[in-house]
């Protein structure tokens, strides 16, 4: 898809979701209501003495009817619906001629596993503290984005050579 028309559209969805729920997107809360509920199934009295649960367990509602649980079910659903559309539907490794496919996934597991920890530390991930927070002309989600941006940027040149 074009760029362009992709940010525009991801805008619309981003407007949508401040009318519909009030709120911005935002996908590593749904990661953390997984968590949190697989955690209290396997672990029960664990979950119960942890400060870190305890927010999550003070009402009868579970963490996995939250909004972004559902909102990322719906990115899943819409990428593998956009992929069977398009005929990208496929297992495999995209990567460039200088990097194998075990270094590949590799790295990619590190970056995620970063990426997971910075969002923890962060309290979001990039949709939630960047792109939302921009939404709503938020300093913090400025500077979040333009330290993405910026970090990104500047990071690139260590790794070009992976996939020239």
């Amino acid at each position: 898809m074009n760029p362009y028309l992709a940010g525009f559209l991801l805008g619309l969805v981003l407007m949508a979701s401040y009318l519909i729920a009030g709120r911005g997107l935002g996908a590593s809360g749904a990661a953390k209501s997984l968590l949190v509920t697989s955690v209290a199934k396997a672990a029960p009295e664990y979950a119960e003495k942890s400060t870190f649960y305890e927010e999550y367990f003070v009402s009868d509602t579970s963490p996995m009817q939250s909004f972004l649980v559902y909102m990322a079910l719906g990115v899943l659903i819409g990428g593998f619906f956009s992929g069977a559309m398009s005929g990208r539907m496929a297992l495999k490794v995209d990567r460039g001629p200088g990097i194998g496919t075990r270094t590949r996934l590799a790295f990619a597991l590190a970056g995620g596993l970063l990426f997971g920890l910075g969002a923890q530390f962060g309290r979001g991930c990039t949709s939630g503290a960047a792109l939302s927070g921009m939404a709503v002309l938020s300093t913090g989600g400025i500077i979040t984005m333009m330290a993405i941006f910026g970090s990104g940027y500047a990071l690139a040149w260590f790794f070009r050579k992976l996939w020239i």
